[in-house]
């Protein structure tokens, strides 16, 4: 596995070695001696499977007091993966990364808790399934305006308006989120 860091080091790009021939692919998709060897978290608790189609914008989630860490990968279509640092005390506070993770590609992205975490669907339909170091809280869960300026996310948008939840729609941007110390 080749594990490279984003334009924020703590946000790391997994590109794993894929086995193939004429009757398919074998490829490891997680090995705790990688986060291990890292100093990173890797007590997943909780998979899990979403599927979206072509122009959905799922994003930017956190969760506040029980920070989740991601291990993301796209097993269907591919998608723009992002990344938000929210850690006020952090050098690349209020700073991106985003990568194309897609079943061809099979790379995933380490998002570390103290983050927020989105997706935009390129494909016509998309399916993703991710790690998560803590499980879902949804009394916990924040969100993030996935169009803040102050953030300046360069999403790869096919249309202009993408498809959101009424929640995402209604988020605050960065200046009025709730953030980490």
């Amino acid at each position: 596995m080749k594990i490279t860091a984003t334009a924020i080091p703590e946000v790391l790009l997994f590109e794993p070695v894929v086995h193939g021939d004429h009757r398919g692919f074998f490829v490891e998709t997680f090995r705790s001696s990688w986060f291990d060897a890292r100093g990173l978290p890797a007590d997943f608790v909780q998979d899990n499977h979403s599927k979206s189609g072509q122009g959905t914008l799922r994003g930017l989630h956190y969760q506040l007091n029980k920070p989740q860490g991601k291990l993301v990968r796209a097993i269907q279509g591919e998608i723009f993966d992002v990344a938000v640092d929210l850690r006020k005390a952090s050098p690349t506070f209020g700073k991106w990364a985003g990568v194309t993770l897609s079943a061809d590609n099979k790379r995933q992205l380490w998002v570390p808790p103290g983050f927020a975490h989105g997706f935009y669907v390129t494909s016509e339909t998309a399916e993703i399934v991710y790690k998560c170091t803590e499980y879902y809280a949804p009394e916990d869960d924040r969100s993030l305006r996935w169009n803040d300026e102050a953030i300046g996310i360069r999403w790869p948008l096919l249309e202009d308006s993408p498809v959101l939840s009424d929640r995402d729609r209604d988020a605050p941007g960065l200046q009025a989120a709730e953030l980490f110390p």
